[in-house]
């Protein structure tokens, strides 16, 4: 296994939370039923009218799509868009970088 060290761990850590955010704002402007770029990654979930039913049906998907084991309090853990990359990049095995798109999760 190589692990990647200075700025390609950078470039890798960054290309990764790029393709979480991509996949998140998607999902996210599903449930919230706006456009993606009209969502603040700053403002909480709940202030775009994020209910308990919509971030149970999230949390599904993320164990979906990532294979991840989610609590269903993860968006009261992590209530904003950028929280929420945040946590998913840290806990998501790595991937290489040319396997997800790259936009700013910022």
């Amino acid at each position: 296994m190589t692990i990647p060290t200075g700025r390609h761990a950078v470039a890798a850590d960054t290309a990764k939370a790029d393709g979480v955010y991509e996949w998140l704002s998607a999902r996210l402007s599903l449930y919230l039923r706006r456009a993606p770029e009209t969502i603040d990654p700053t403002v909480p979930l709940a202030e775009y009218g994020m209910d308990s039913v919509a971030a149970l049906s999230l949390c599904g998907d993320l164990e979906e799509e990532f294979g991840l084991d989610v609590e269903p309090t993860l968006l009261w853990d992590f209530p904003t868009v950028t929280s929420l990359v945040r946590h998913l990049t840290a806990v998501l095995p790595d991937a290489p970088a040319d396997a997800v798109p790259v936009r700013d999760p910022r």
